[in-house]
């Protein structure tokens, strides 16, 4: 199994005037310890369960490129996108940038949105959860033909697109992975076995079932289950768990199935505990 570090959480020592210093630190210090990837959350405001609204919150396609420039070896890619936030010819040519100038480290994190709050706070466009999904696949098949270069007009329900002209192409062949987050049976899941290359679940008491409910959107749609990598949410707190302890967390995810764990990290600007991760849990981790 390999790990990946998600930074939601931008109230730091030092506030402003020491948070770009400080995420440089905690990028550069997580990609010499060695974990796979590195994402931000893509919102304007922080997200409850994480902080009040009025926490510090980076823009995250600004973030990533900033990111970019303190990491040799991590993927980089927002969990996950909001697809309203951005068109998606825009998203395409984003994401394409970031692979392009991170040297092909990029990934395509989506998902159908949910934060209305922000969204109606900051004018942000935030139609229904129908009309959201709708265009959750359109930006799939938008992003995924200019990936490609492909430059055939696009003409969708929601986007019409002249020409998908995507200069320079991204690095990564056949273009960034895509990974689609969440886990509803209906929608999500099953853009995942249409489209994606990667899925995110919660580590939830129901995640066994959703891997099943995917399982069978695949043979349903003709793709090889296996092509999917399996990513979940998991926390790393060694406040209150021992490496141990969370190697024996990540273990119990690895046997259900999950290639990747993905999370955040107490205290992440203490950046001495990537010591820890270098050390012992990732290299264990590598193991299950």
């Amino acid at each position: 199994m390999k790990l990946g570090l998600h930074i939601s959480n931008f109230t730091w020592p030092g506030d402003a005037p020491r948070l770009g210093p400080t995420l440089a630190e905690v990028a550069s210090s997580a990609d010499e310890a060695g974990f796979d990837r590195i994402s931000v959350m893509d919102h304007v405001w922080q997200i409850r369960g994480v902080g009040p609204a009025e926490n510090a919150m980076l823009e995250a396609y600004t973030a990533l490129g900033y990111l970019a420039a303190h990491t040799r070896n991590a993927k980089l890619f927002t969990m996950v996108t909001g697809v309203t936030y951005r068109d998606p010819g825009l998203l395409a040519k984003a994401v394409t940038t970031l692979d392009v100038l991170s040297g092909g480290r990029a990934l395509l994190g989506i998902g159908a949105a949910w934060n209305e709050d922000e969204s109606r706070g900051l004018g942000l466009f935030f139609p229904s959860t129908k009309e959201r999904f709708e265009r959750l696949e359109e930006t799939l098949q938008i992003c995924k033909q200019m990936f490609a270069g492909d430059e055939t007009p696009y003409q969708g329900k929601h986007y019409q697109l002249g020409r998908l002209l995507n200069s320079p192409l991204p690095l990564s062949r056949p273009g960034p992975r895509i990974l689609i987050g969440g886990g509803g049976e209906k929608k999500t899941l099953l853009l995942v076995a249409k489209y994606a290359d990667a899925c995110n679940l919660f580590a939830s008491p129901e995640a066994g079932h959703k891997l099943e409910v995917l399982k069978q959107h695949c043979e349903n749609v003709g793709r090889d289950y296996d092509e999917i990598e399996k990513t979940v949410m998991f926390h790393y707190d060694l406040t209150t768990k021992s490496p141990a302890e969370i190697i024996e967390g990540l273990r119990g995810l690895a046997a259900m199935g999950f290639q990747q764990a993905h999370g955040s990290m107490v205290n992440v600007y203490d950046t001495k505990q990537f010591e820890i991760f270098q050390k012992e849990i990732i290299p264990a981790a590598a193991e299950l």
